[in-house]
């Protein structure tokens, strides 16, 4: 430990940063990492079996089934990914097996998911929105038909704007927010499953016919439709296993989003690995259900004349398809679409926070320059990777039309080659660090000292080998899959290459001493208890650590500039990031200019950094473990001042105990200070409220006489006499004449 003062300013040429990677993360239950997984994952029932069905015919469901079961041997895989302390995502696990090269490769492959997720993702929200709507056309008896394709396309257009500027405002994911999404999901699949089988009851049931040479139907068309380049090749009609592993090929969809179990790994709340395991069985079981389910269901009950025309919105097709009267079937679609436009709006989201992690990862790597990772000046996100990213979604959703068949083809190729290259590394760690892990892929072996990991070997060749049936039977996904990974591949080498050699462009910068830290606490920082915690996000407005320097005595009280890295799940990995990666150019700047301005006004701050997931909850935290008295922010550009205080109430009160009474300090960048008080505390009372107080007391002693009474007597009493108001029966007229108390004052009401 250094010396209280090592990171004061002038004390040493490199001032002391503490670095917690994981002291203020917020830890999730495994149902709400299910939660997480399942809305990315669950999005892909809306459209894989209506695509499946459009390349290999009535046979889809069985190959859905099947993928559906292999995803769960992807889940043992990342399983034991997750086990090893490996940092990072598939770059990291990639780049610390087979090298910088492949792991470049990898992650150019991956982007390519992310990029095509967004589009399929708000396409398909638009093919159900459009199918509801001119279903209600039509039982309106309008002659008005809204074109599909063209519709859902700009549907998609605006919803991935939407989500654009959300993330350049730097609005955070929630895994609350994907619970209750789950909730009303699941009542939907309940009800799905149930009216579904029902309706077999009814009209009695027949299973979809089974995968065999002679029943797959392959769809002819452009591009070679769903054989691709052999098209003219006898061997899809010939030999079962080709057959078997195209009808896979065009089912892949259905396993996207699994991914996602390894970028919540960090956030899952101890035991880490048996909580994931038990997450993966939810996945599992609940992907099962509801997407082999809804393909299965689809088949069986849509009659074949019409299904066609509900392959973009097959779970649509399927709510009027079921039996009943008309408008119960119609509100059943409503809320199908309106379950789907929540999750495939989701899944935007998400596309845009992964692409924008990992390409955020890759350039704190050097391979990218430090250009794209410049923040924006209001809002302090890294806005130039995400105007990138979604100008990439944007031409994607133009190029396909609002074509999902165009859209599917080519989205499986990232995907399979991401779980591909992530096998295979898992694969060449288990003989390159053959350490002991705490969980391993089943079905392993010894001849000798020498392990056989013939279920790792398993997963990857067949992975593998679905990379390989696609490559040569999706001309689409190929030719613009591997166009876009060389030309990102080599953008990535080039740009490697360049940032190498301007590394010594940030001399000016101030250099420090980087220390990793196991939590904030007041010994770890160097400072004493009752300290002012100021919160540091962007280095161009710092006006809150100026205004808290210019009227504290540091020598009188310690001043702690924080800074919280907000790790979004995707891109981030597994672990939490060592503290060389929390402490960027960014944190090196942020800091640099901290410093700066603390030695122009000739006061010492204290500095440390800390990963985070969510916002209040690690900012109080934080305060709790440093012990400070007053937590100072600026004004939030995504939240009225009043909004801010109140949702930092709210954390304040999942505190666990004791709970510390902070006053809360948010500075608007006009120098305007407003002062709140978390916790109890005795009111602030005004010159006016205090000669209402004081008038009050007059009157009454006359009265009380000759019983002595003081003037917080009265402040009891009259709380008392609020609360017996407050009962159940006239609390609404208590808010009530409350509220209209508020308004009347508000004019006259000065920020404190």
């Amino acid at each position: 430990m250094q010396s209280k003062n090592s990171g004061n300013v002038g004390s040493n040429p490199a001032a002391r940063v503490l670095v917690a990677s994981s002291a203020m993360l917020a830890f999730i239950s495994f149902w709400r990492v299910a939660a997480i997984v399942l809305n990315d994952m669950g999005s892909s029932a809306f459209y894989a079996g209506g695509i499946s069905e459009h390349f290999i015919g009535k046979t889809a469901p069985w190959f859905i089934l099947a993928i559906m079961l292999i995803a769960a041997t992807v889940a043992a895989l990342y399983i034991e990914s997750c086990g090893m302390f490996v940092r990072g995502g598939v770059y990291r696990v990639v780049k610390e097996a087979m090298g910088s090269t492949l792991a470049k490769f990898s992650v150019s492959a991956l982007m390519f998911d992310y990029v095509l997720t967004g589009p399929i993702s708000g396409v398909s929200a638009g093919q159900y929105l459009v199918g509801l709507l001119n279903e209600l056309l039509h039982l309106a008896h309008s002659k008005l038909v809204l074109p599909e394709n063209s519709t859902a396309a700009a549907f998609a257009i605006l919803c991935t704007l939407y989500f654009w500027w959300e993330n350049i405002k730097g609005i955070h994911e929630s895994s609350e927010k994907a619970l209750r999404i789950m909730y009303v999901t699941t009542v939907m699949v309940v009800l799905m499953v149930l009216w579904c089988c029902y309706t077999l009851w009814v009209r009695g049931a027949h299973l979809p016919p089974l995968p065999s040479l002679h029943n797959i139907v392959y769809y002819q068309g452009a591009h070679g439709g769903a054989l691709g380049w052999l098209h003219k090749s006898s061997l899809p009609y010939t030999i079962g296993f080709i057959g078997i592993l195209i009808g896979l090929g065009h089912s892949v969809l259905a396993m996207s989003g699994e991914e996602t179990m390894a970028q919540v790994y960090r956030e899952i709340e101890h035991p880490k690995l048996p909580n994931l395991k038990k997450a993966a069985w939810v996945i599992f079981l609940y992907s099962l259900v509801f997407t082999a389910g809804a393909t299965f269901f689809a088949v069986m009950i849509i009659p074949d004349s019409i299904r066609a025309q509900f392959q973009e919105n097959l779970i649509g097709g399927l709510a009027m398809s079921l039996v009943g009267p008309l408008w119960l079937k119609l509100a059943f679609h409503i809320f199908v679409v309106t379950v789907g436009v929540l999750m495939l709006a989701g899944a935007v989201n998400t596309a845009i926070v992964g692409s924008n992690g990992v390409l955020n990862r890759v350039s704190e790597d050097g391979i990218l320059p430090e250009w794209f990772r410049k923040p924006h000046k209001k809002f302090g996100t890294s806005y130039r990777i995400l105007n990138l990213v979604v100008v990439l979604q944007l031409l994607t959703i133009i190029l396909s039309r609002g074509d999902m068949f165009v859209l599917g083809e080519a989205y499986a190729f990232g995907v399979m080659w991401s779980f591909s290259m992530k096998g295979l590394a898992v694969l060449v760690l288990r003989y390159t660090e053959p350490g002991k892990r705490e969980y391993k892929v089943p079905l392993n072996f010894r001849i000798g000292k020498i392990e056989i990991p013939l279920g790792l070997a398993l997963i990857t060749l067949t992975l593998i080998a679905l990379c390989g049936i696609n490559l040569f039977t999706k001309e689409v996904a190929t030719v613009s899959g591997l166009a876009f990974t060389i030309i990102l591949f080599s953008v990535f080498e080039i740009s490697e290459k360049i940032t190498r050699k301007r590394a010594s462009s940030h001399a000016e910068l101030d250099q420090f001493n980087i220390e990793p830290g196991d939590d904030l606490t007041p010994e770890s920082v160097g400072v004493d208890p009752g300290n002012i915690l100021v919160m540091v996000r962007n280095y161009n407005t710092l006006y809150n650590l100026g205004a808290v320097l210019d009227r504290v005595d540091t020598h009188k009280q310690d001043v702690v500039a924080l800074h919280l890295r907000f790790l979004g799940r995707a891109g981030a990995g597994e672990y939490e990031l060592s503290p060389e990666q929390l402490f960027s150019s960014e944190e090196q700047t942020l800091f640099t200019r901290a410093l700066g301005l603390a030695e122009k006004k000739g006061k010492t701050i204290h500095l440390a950094v800390a990963g985070a997931t969510e916002k209040w909850d690690a900012i109080l935290r934080a305060a709790q473990s440093l012990e400070s008295s007053v937590v100072v922010l600026g004004a939030s550009p995504n939240r009225p001042v009043p909004e801010e205080a109140w949702v930092a109430g709210q954390a304040w009160e999942r505190l666990p105990d004791p709970k510390p009474q902070l006053a809360l300090e948010i500075y608007s960048p006009g120098g305007q200070e407003h002062i709140f008080y978390l916790g109890p505390h005795a009111p602030r009372l005004t010159p006016k409220e205090i000669d209402l107080l004081h008038g009050i007391w007059l009157e009454l002693s006359a009265g009380v006489a000759p019983e002595e009474i003081h003037h917080h007597d009265i402040i009891h009493f009259a709380l008392e006499e609020l609360r017996g108001e407050m009962t159940e029966s006239r609390k609404e007229e208590v808010v009530r004449r409350l509220k209209e108390h508020l308004h009347e004052i508000q004019t006259r009401r000065v920020p404190q």
